[in-house]
């Protein structure tokens, strides 16, 4: 896998040169988490796969116990993660209506009825038209 940072401006050659010549830990990290980035470009579950396998062997080359850990982890979920590419959905979209839903609850410093809580969820979160025609 070549990795391609781009040419730095003029007026920075030097001191990325020195930098890059330094071969620092922050940098490989960088690369590998940045690298990860395209598995998810992937077109299909075996696709998936094999780029992920490509670069799970660069993490745990790597000699970063922090990026080795998240690699081993990223592995023993990688069926959950790939099930992406068959759906093409994440937990995002929810993860942003439960936090909405918790701006509620300190808003209103807690609900003494289920009701009231989930009148209040379907008042503000349920997209109502309030505008008359």
């Amino acid at each position: 896998m070549a990795l391609w940072l781009g040419k730095p401006p003029p007026a920075h050659q030097e001191r990325f040169d020195q930098l890059r010549g330094q071969k620092l830990k922050t940098s490989r990290a960088w690369a590998i988490k940045e690298m990860f980035r395209d598995f998810w470009a992937s077109q299909s579950v075996e696709e998936g796969k094999e780029f992920f396998h490509s670069w799970y062997s660069w993490a745990i080359r790597s000699r970063l116990g922090p990026i080795k850990e998240v690699a081993r982890s990223f592995k023993k979920h990688l069926d959950n993660i790939v099930t992406y590419f068959t759906h093409r959905i994440s937990n995002a979209a929810l993860e942003g209506l439960n936090n909405r839903i918790a701006g509620l609850v300190k808003k209103a410093f807690g609900y003494r009825s289920r009701e009231r809580f989930k009148t209040d969820i379907l008042f503000h979160l349920g997209g109502l038209d309030l505008y008359p025609r």
